[in-house]
């Protein structure tokens, strides 16, 4: 039936569809309809606590898996994932990846904070909070890099693809709030983070390993999707505030974290201008942020650093965020492919090879309006 190949098909398509997927069951769900009751009911399922029948609610393997294992299965996904971080880099793809890593955070960073003054930061522009700002604008999409970058760039511009491993999963995210106030206490860190560090650990001890566990950077993104999706309600993904708000988060994070990346390799006289236009991305993934945000919370107010009152607003944002982020997820795969492809004819306009590793100085120097002798 081609299942698979059909939902690659669309943009951040294994993240996207389950979730969509999850949202529209447990939409269904919370209608309560008779002829579901009846046949859960003669099923000999049990009651919610709110009285109700559910068919994500019935118990067992099925619910933690379909409904309660979202934050189990990201965790995986970030151990996994941690496992690829190669320490073994390229003196030019490291260069290019920090490069890439500290324009992409402190892009996000900065409109995260600035709307957050502006407006407010659970409830600001379009609705968009700091924390899905952040957790899009900073998160770039790492085999999407890889595929433009293999075809318009060159291979230090992939090989840096190591490097933004890093912008993987919520620590960004995390460190961000912190900085900006918000009471995390050390061991919260340490609750995201250690699944990410242990992964490194093996993936780097043990080559064996890393191969063992890079499945698992796809297998469980569908299926925490799905269970995201399934504490939702489809009507979110039709409400004109967050499709605006998604559809406005994509795009400046294609034309900002962009537009910064150029400027940086500018800056560092990298003449090829590429990969930043590649990492100008939201990952699919980036949607499980607000949930890893909403447990660090959760940590942090059991330790008495946070007030349940804050905590309970990180938990509060979690579906429209999560909501929003996947229509940036959208957006940008399909305005970051297209600006790729305008940024190479533009640099093959001045005679900048993209694909080559290394131009002539001189070339360099004219490119960046540098004046020469004779």
């Amino acid at each position: 039936m081609k299942l698979l190949a059909t939902i690659q098909k669309v943009p951040g398509g294994l993240m996207v569809v389950p979730l969509i997927f999850g949202a529209a069951l447990n939409t269904i769900d919370q209608l309560h309809l008779p002829w579901v009751t009846a046949i859960l009911q003669w099923l000999g399922a049990g009651q919610t606590d709110s009285g109700q029948y559910e068919f994500l609610r019935i118990g067992g393997f099925s619910q933690e898996l379909f409904k309660d294992g979202a934050l189990v299965l990201i965790a995986l996904f970030l151990f996994c994932s941690g496992s690829q971080m190669n320490l073994r880099v390229g003196g030019k793809a490291l260069k290019k990846g920090a490069l890439l890593v500290t324009a992409k955070y402190l892009t996000g960073l900065a409109v995260g904070v600035g709307l957050g003054l502006m407006f407010d930061p659970i409830d600001g522009l379009l609705g968009l909070s700091t924390v899905a700002i952040i957790a899009a604008m900073t998160n770039g999409n790492g085999g999407m890099y890889a595929a433009l970058t293999s075809q318009y760039g060159n291979r230090s511009d992939t090989g840096a693809v190591a490097i933004l491993s890093l912008n993987d999963g919520p620590f960004f995210t995390l460190m961000s709030l912190g900085l900006l106030g918000s009471q995390f206490p050390v061991i919260a860190f340490i609750a995201v983070l250690l699944p990410i560090a242990l992964g490194m650990l093996l993936g780097n001890l043990d080559h064996d390993i890393r191969a063992f566990l890079k499945p698992g950077e796809i297998l469980p993104v569908p299926f925490f999707a799905f269970a995201l999706g399934a504490n939702m309600n489809l009507a979110a993904f039709f409400n004109p505030e967050v499709v605006g708000a998604g559809l406005l988060l994509g795009v400046m994070t294609t034309v900002l974290t962009g537009g910064v990346g150029i400027l940086i390799f500018r800056l560092f006289r990298e003449p090829s201008v590429i990969a930043p236009v590649s990492e100008a991305t939201t990952a699919g993934n980036a949607a499980g942020t607000p949930a890893a945000i909403a447990a660090a919370a959760a940590v942090a107010a059991n330790s008495g650093m946070m007030s349940a009152a804050e905590a309970q607003s990180y938990h509060d944002l979690v579906n429209i965020a999560t909501s929003q982020i996947s229509i940036a997820t959208l957006t940008t795969a399909i305005l970051g492919p297209i600006a790729v492809m305008l940024v190479d004819r533009w640099q093959k306009r001045r005679g900048i090879e993209g694909t080559l590793e290394d131009e002539p100085q001189s070339r360099v120097d004219e490119d960046l309006g540098v004046a020469r002798d004779g």
